[in-house]
This record gives C-alpha cells, structure tokens and sequence, in this order.
C-alpha cells in the first residue's frame, strides 16, 4: 500500500491532484467512496470540526467508524480537514487534543489551521502539529492567507475581493512558513473560496471563483511543496485543470457534494434518494470534471 505522502508526491510530479471530499453528513460517506471505486480512482474522504458543529457529521470517531466501514485503502484514505486554532467563531480550540484523538483513531493525514493568527503565531502552531504528525508517520497539512467563506453572514462583493488580492498568500511569507514549521502540504489563498456553512446561506449556489493562477505558480516556486486549493467547489474548469499543472496537488471538495445530498433528502425524505444523488455527483466530478478515472494506476506507474 503506497504512502499517502508519497501519493500526494507523485500527483504533484504528474500535474494532477488528489480530490479530498469533505462529507458533513455521515451517509455520505459509502456514496463517496463507491463513486472513487467504480472510476478506479483514488481520493480522501475527510471531515472538518465545523461539520461536526454545524452538520452532522457526529465528530473524528463517528467519522472514523463510518469510514472503516467501506474503506478500501488502494483507493481512499481518511483526512482531517480544518483544525481551526481560532475557530470561525472567534473561539479558541484544543487544536492539539482534537490532533492526538485522530492520530489515535487511524487518521491518515492532518490539517491545523492557524491563518487567523499572525504568521510567526501560525508558524509555531503548525509546527507543533508538524511534530506529533510526523512521530506517527502521517503529514501535515497547514493553511497560509485567508480563505474565507466559513464566517457568519455573506461574503463582500467577490470581484472586489479578487482585484484587491484580500487575504492572497504572500509568497515571501509562504517561503519562510514552509521551512520553519515543517508542514508537508499548503492550503493557499488564490482566489478560491469556501461555501458559506452560515444560516440561510449555506444552500445558495457558490460563487463561480477565479483563481489567480500567475500568483500560484509564484508559491509554488517559492515552497515546492504540494499545494492545496480549498473551496474547490463550482470553480470554472479550466481554472482548476491549469491550477494542477502549477503545484496544485490536493482538491477539497466539499459544497457541491453536500447540497446535492441536503437538497435530495429535502425533496424525497429518503436517505438512499440523497446517498444516490452524491455518488451521481461524486462520479461526475472525477471522470467528467477532473479526468481522474483510473488514477490508480497512474499512481501505481509512479510508485518509486
């Protein structure tokens, strides 16, 4: 069985990317994983504390449960997404109790978030993480810039936020923060954006955002790590195709998927009507939007 580091290596030479789908609803979880093993691909399921608050996602162990459930290693892993340090609240969290309880339920990769705090606040965190990750042989997944979308109420105007670069990594600082905290995986700022989780916002349709393609291929350069672009959902194609040719080497994915099964429940009452709807869409997704059928063999090709 390859390494899930290693894996996320050979997309980044290969020019494709890892999709990570984040599943806030518990019965996602076999839909998902289904649609990656009929297109004889690979991906990571992945679960974030704000799912567990928000949705129902029923927190790590209940993830971890559900996941064990129809794991199929060759072709998913499980990913903990978005530890916040400061959460979307303002709130502070136990980010490191939350980091030992996934390492000790089998999480095969981690992710703090400390981009609200400011950089060398960030570094250190991360680096903490770093260190408790590696001592268990799994990476560490960290956030630099802004990302915004997951705090209260609407977003301002999205071209106003995309021509001013608002919360964009800055490449200097990106240079610095990968060597001091020792994170193996980026999540950057380029533009995209999360789906809102807040009230009446989280069923409305996600802005189609832009990426700054220019801007990553600057980061990129300046870290040569494997880079994560968040808020994957509803980003135009052709933005997103390019992206992986650019250090682009894991996706999330997690709005599209999430109304797709939200709005079946709603509509028909039957959980098997929603698990349906999201295999449909997570099919979709990988054979017609990222052309990731198939993408275990190209990993078993770049085995090294």
């Amino acid at each position: 069985m390859l390494d899930l580091k290693l894996i996320v290596q050979n997309a980044l030479r290969s020019g494709f990317a890892i999709p990570a789908f984040n599943v806030p609803y518990l019965p996602m979880v076999e839909s998902v994983i289904r649609a990656i093993v009929d297109r004889n691909s690979f991906a990571l399921i992945e679960t974030a504390r704000l799912e567990w608050l928000k949705f129902e996602a029923g927190g790590l162990q209940a993830v971890a449960q559900e996941f064990t459930r129809w794991q199929k290693p060759e072709h998913v892993r499980l990913h903990l997404d978005h530890v916040p340090v400061i959460d979307e609240d303002g709130r502070r969290v136990d980010y490191l109790a939350i980091m030992q309880q996934a390492i000790d339920l089998g999480y095969h990769s981690v992710m703090v978030d400390a981009s609200r705090l400011p950089l060398e606040d960030n570094i250190a965190a991360t680096r903490q993480v770093a260190a408790i990750a590696h001592q268990a042989g799994i990476p560490c997944e960290a956030e630099l810039g802004a990302v915004l979308g997951h705090e209260s109420g609407p977003l301002p105007p999205y071209e106003t936020l995309f021509a001013s670069g608002k919360g964009f990594t800055k490449v200097d600082e990106a240079r610095r923060f990968v060597v001091e905290s020792g994170c193996d995986w980026l999540s950057v700022a380029i533009g995209n954006i999360h789906g809102s989780i807040s009230g009446g916002y989280k069923d409305q349709k996600k802005i189609a955002a832009r990426l700054d393609l220019e801007h990553l291929g600057r980061l990129f350069q300046a870290t040569c790590v494997p880079l994560v672009l968040h808020g994957g959902s509803g980003i135009p194609r052709e933005y997103v195709l390019a992206a992986f040719k650019k250090g682009i080497a894991k996706i999330n994915i997690g709005t599209e998927i999430r109304q797709a099964y939200a709005a079946t429940l709603k509509s028909t009452g039957r959980i098997s009507a929603a698990q349906d709807a999201v295999y449909e869409y997570t099919s979709w997704l990988i054979s017609a939007y990222f052309g990731l059928d198939d993408l275990c063999e190209k990993l078993a090709q770049e085995e090294v």
